[in-house]
């Protein structure tokens, strides 16, 4: 569960991040991000996971599957970010680790993470 402070709730800051923010697809989720200059409040998330994905119980295992992963990651995000991740169709069949897949590459894609780097050892 997400602390309340870290949460997107109400549905005018939705409506702000998914029309506002930059959006970056991948085949699970889309991830929607809108980063405010100088905010100063912790980074939050909301998840929009819709009928198409499937019936109650799959979207929300879906729905706890992405809060996990996204609460794993918000201490990385700059200062006052909003997240909305929404899930598409093929996360309802998704394992963990494709979606932390998917999630991470978007995150990259918004330049909200950085890369990781290899190192080889000679």
């Amino acid at each position: 569960m997400l602390p309340p402070a870290h949460r997107v709730r109400r549905s005018d800051d939705f409506r702000l991040v998914l029309r506002r923010g930059r959006r970056a697809g991948r085949r699970r989720l889309s991830v929607h991000a809108l980063t405010a200059d100088g905010a100063t409040g912790p980074a939050r998330a909301g998840f929009v996971v819709g009928r198409v994905v499937g019936d109650s119980v799959t979207r929300h295992r879906v729905t706890r599957r992405l809060r996990h992963l996204v609460a794993d990651r918000l201490s990385a995000l700059p200062p006052g970010t909003a997240l909305v991740v929404r899930a598409h169709p093929p996360a309802a069949s998704a394992s963990s680790a494709e979606l932390a897949e998917d999630l991470d590459a978007a995150l990259r894609r918004l330049e909200l993470r950085p890369r990781l780097s290899v190192v080889t050892s000679p």
